[in-house]
């Protein structure tokens, strides 16, 4: 594979590729070997978030609320979307808000789909906390955002769905699957 790499690589031509998909589902481990793998940076737009507010994004949805971190989180998105050849892993929410896919689709957007249960079990393992599952039924408050934020993600370019597999695993068959979203320069249309 490291072969037909440099090949994608020219062919993206700089275009900058963002996960997408709901908390937990792999967008962080899965985009760091994604980028080595093409060359690219690395971005996790929720790190750079906690970055620029000068806390953690709990700390931010208590303080301005979810509308507050939304506006943030587009602002952020905003200057990610300046740069070229990254891998961006981005919020879970990001697709909630509308003018976020235009910067999105600057770029190639991939959805990791992880199936519900596998999901679940990835954030009970997981100690990161999730305001929005700050709830006593967290599974019932998980289930309601995959069934709001489903129909959004799959105005994706490009759907993975991901069972118990690897990150190294989900990175290689984006490589795989990329290629077949971008118009191959050396063939002509001859209808």
């Amino acid at each position: 594979m490291a072969d037909s790499t440099p090949t994608l690589k020219q062919r993206l031509a700089g275009r900058s590729l963002y996960l997408v998909g709901m908390m937990g589902s792999g967008k962080t481990s899965t985009g760091r070997p994604l980028a080595e793998r093409l060359g690219y940076g690395f971005v996790d737009a929720d790190a750079v978030i906690e970055q620029a507010a000068g806390c953690s994004i709990p700390e931010i949805f208590d303080r301005d609320g979810e509308a507050g971190f939304r506006s943030l989180e587009s602002q952020v998105l905003s200057a990610i979307s300046q740069r070229h050849s990254l891998v961006v892993a981005t919020g879970g929410g990001v697709v909630t808000q509308p003018e976020n896919w235009g910067l999105l689709h600057s770029g190639i957007v991939i959805w990791l789909d992880v199936v519900p249960d596998q999901l679940l079990q990835r954030l009970n393992a997981d100690s990161t906390v999730r305001p929005l599952l700050q709830t006593a039924d967290p599974e019932a408050a998980l289930n309601a955002l995959l069934n709001e934020r489903r129909p959004l993600y799959a105005e994706a370019d490009l759907t993975v769905v991901i069972n118990d597999e690897t990150p190294e695993a989900v990175a290689d068959g984006i490589l795989q699957l990329v290629p077949s979203l971008l118009k191959d320069p050396t063939q002509r249309r001859t209808d």
